[in-house]
């Protein structure tokens, strides 16, 4: 992770710009009481009344210097607190991107919602207007005490001792409201979890009447959340009124132990009535203490968050020297391989098969028997824990993650289409390579262009989120079109005809049959999806119970002759268990 002064170091140029303008604007500010200490010592109180109009003339300067430094600096921090913060989060959304799928199995979504969004503006309001002001604080409070001892040393000893009072609460402040904050960023990434969750399943949510549930979990959330910012709040209302007191004191003090200076001689009037302006322009960085102790906190807390993501590594990494094939042909083996998760659960063991380029293998088995499990490390998205993956007779660890997830077209199990045109959601593997013409020749091979060329925008029709506003026979056909528009040397299909009509199957099978060159791994729960394959492996426990082709698997009389005569025993029965399959193919 970079520090937060690297992204600042790459915006000096117009940080200083900001600091200088600020410095200016606050030195400007400064001469003004001298001005004030002139018109009643010269003027006033002098008779010097030829003076006044210089004097009013460097009023007339100082207020638009000011006007025009204040401008400039209030500018050039507010654009580069939103650089930085574009940076931040264009990095930081990058390095999620480029973590492993074990990081999203434990990372819920409402809490990298919150990191990315909530807690980097904690950080922009850190690098523009809080920063600034803690600079104009120290800088303003810096100057008016050298300009209060200059004029009388007695005096300023009571603003100073303001100050250190002041700066002691503000630092009490800080330390406690500091585990606050860590407690409001991770409820807050709760409730957003529960909240995305919620409206992510409303439908579900609704078919189970399950509205009271789900709101009785959010306000349970919402009044944790609320309990620790009204927790915030009693601390901040605790100090705060000491600013306060403090700021409200000190000009009446300065005014009445002056006085007696005066009238002892120790002051001129105008001196006076210059040190009761500095004593008023010092209280109000007292009172900003508290508020940027409250967002410098915010700020602090919500980085460390950030940086708990920042030591998160991928556990998935490319070779040093990653073997780029210059072509795949799609020929994939895999050696004895087994799998299993970090808490010791095996989900695979002693996996062995080889798929000749353009070969089609099957995979059958129960839910949980491991099927997608394989996909998920072909595609390296998990790596084996025993034994090697090959594709084209090349360790899937020596190549390139690019090329490798490129090389697979990937139907998956649960459909995921974005709010977008079907268009776009079809180009979604090659987007710079794939024209329309293929767009609708791969729609025709999934069956979808009866129904997308039925719609008012055809091809061009925005779906929901999700893809909802479509069925879920034709998400699959969507999905199915998207892998087929990429023409991979390498097809998977995992359980993506499940929601489609056997006539509808059928005639996608018949495609599949087509598709020349193509490995095709096709796993399904349906005989019909899987039993044109050279190959069908029947799963059982993360173990290859069975392998052959379809009518060696019948015959053989096991699991995948049970499943064959559950899902078509009338037919079988008919047929005499000769391969019909009740979908006429």
């Amino acid at each position: 992770m970079k520090k937060i002064s690297a992204y600042i170091w790459e915006y000096k140029a117009p940080y200083l710009l900001a600091i200088l303008s600020l410095l200016i604007a606050v030195t400007l500010d400064m001469l003004s009481p001298r001005l004030s200490a002139r018109v009643v010592d010269d003027v006033i109180v002098g008779g010097n009344i030829g003076e006044l109009k210089y004097l009013l003339l460097g009023f007339l300067g100082i207020g638009l210097g000011r006007c025009i430094f204040q401008y400039v600096k209030e500018y050039t921090f507010d654009k580069n607190g939103v650089r930085i913060s574009g940076d931040m989060r264009r990095d930081l959304f990058r390095h999620i991107q480029g973590l492993s799928a074990d990081f999203f199995d434990r990372t819920n979504t409402g809490e990298l919602m919150a990191r990315v969004k909530e807690d980097i503006d904690h950080i922009w309001d850190a690098m523009g207007y809080v920063s600034m002001l803690l600079i104009e604080v120290a800088y303003h409070t810096t100057i008016i005490l050298v300009c209060m001892y200059m004029l009388n040393w007695k005096l300023a000893v009571f603003p100073t001792a303001a100050m250190l009072l002041c700066g002691s609460f503000a630092v009490i402040m800080e330390k406690k409201l500091g585990k606050v904050y860590e407690d409001i960023s991770e409820e807050n990434a709760a409730l957003n979890t529960v909240a995305e969750e919620n409206l992510a399943g409303v439908r579900t949510v609704k078919a189970f009447a399950r509205e009271k549930y789900e709101i009785t979990k959010f306000l349970s959330h919402n009044k944790r959340y609320y309990d620790l910012n009204m927790e915030q709040s009693k601390v901040f209302v605790r100090y705060y009124p000491c600013f306060t007191v403090v700021t409200k004191v000190l000009p009446l003090v300065t005014v009445l132990i002056g006085g007696r200076f005066v009238i002892d001689g120790q002051m001129t009037l105008g001196q006076m009535t210059a040190f009761v302006e500095y004593s008023t322009n010092i209280v109000w960085p007292m009172e900003m203490l508290g508020w940027l102790t409250n967002s410098f906190s915010s700020a602090v807390a919500s980085n460390r968050k950030i940086r708990k993501i920042y030591q998160e590594k991928p556990s998935i990494t490319e070779a040093v020297d990653p073997v780029s094939l210059p072509e795949v042909k799609g020929k994939i083996r895999f050696d004895h391989v087994s799998f299993h998760k970090a808490d010791g659960h095996e989900i695979l063991h002693d996996i062995s098969f080889t798929v000749e380029a353009g070969r089609t293998l099957g995979i059958v088995g129960a839910t949980g028997a491991g099927k997608t499990s394989i996909v998920q490390l072909l595609q390296r998205m998990y790596d084996a824990t025993g034994g090697s993956i090959y594709l084209d007779d090349v360790n899937i660890r020596d190549l390139p993650l690019e090329q490798l997830r490129g090389s697979i077209g990937y139907v998956m199990q649960d459909v995921f289409l974005f709010s977008d045109t079907i268009n776009e959601n079809i180009k979604l593997g090659k987007k710079e390579f794939i024209n329309d013409m293929t767009v609708r020749q791969a729609s025709m091979q999934a069956q979808a262009s009866d129904f997308i060329e039925r719609m008012e925008d055809d091809y061009e029709t925005v779906i929901g989120e999700r893809g909802v506003g479509l069925s879920g026979g034709q998400k699959q056909r969507i999905s199915i079109a998207r892998a087929l528009a990429k023409r991979d040397p390498v097809l998977v299909l995992d359980d993506s005809t499940s929601a489609l009509d056997m006539e509808t199957e059928h005639m996608i099978q018949q495609t599949l049959k087509e598709l020349k060159g193509t490995t095709k791994i096709i796993i399904a729960h349906r005989i019909s999806a899987v039993r044109h394959a050279d190959e069908i492996i029947v799963l059982e426990d993360g173990m290859i119970a069975e392998r052959g082709t379809h009518e060696e698997l019948l015959a053989g009389h096991g699991l995948y002759y049970e499943t064959y005569l559950s899902q078509y025993g009338g037919t079988a029965a008919a047929s005499g268990g000769k391969g019909g399959d009740g979908s006429g193919v």
